[in-house]
């Protein structure tokens, strides 16, 4: 099937990029210059891309914890889970 028509790109074309390497939709662009002309085919590539993740990723917000500053906690922070 095209994704692109302006560029000639198909769902292969972008399958065996994403095989080769390609994360994301800029990499498809630099790649096969999909979406470089019209942009319709962006939301199109954009599925197929994210359907080739095996799952989907989320960043997770988890509270930092740094070392120097937070010297007073360190110790019991360490033995926490004993």
């Amino acid at each position: 099937m095209y994704v692109c028509i302006c560029n000639a790109v198909t769902d292969k074309d972008i399958n065996q990029a994403i095989k080769q390497g390609a994360r994301s939709l800029n990499d498809l662009s630099t790649q096969l210059k999909v979406g470089t002309c019209c942009g319709r085919c962006k939301d199109c590539a954009k599925k197929i891309l994210d359907q080739s993740r095996p799952f989907n990723i989320q960043t997770l917000n988890f509270p930092s914890f740094n070392l120097e500053t937070n010297l007073d906690t360190a110790p019991e922070l360490a033995f926490a889970s004993l």
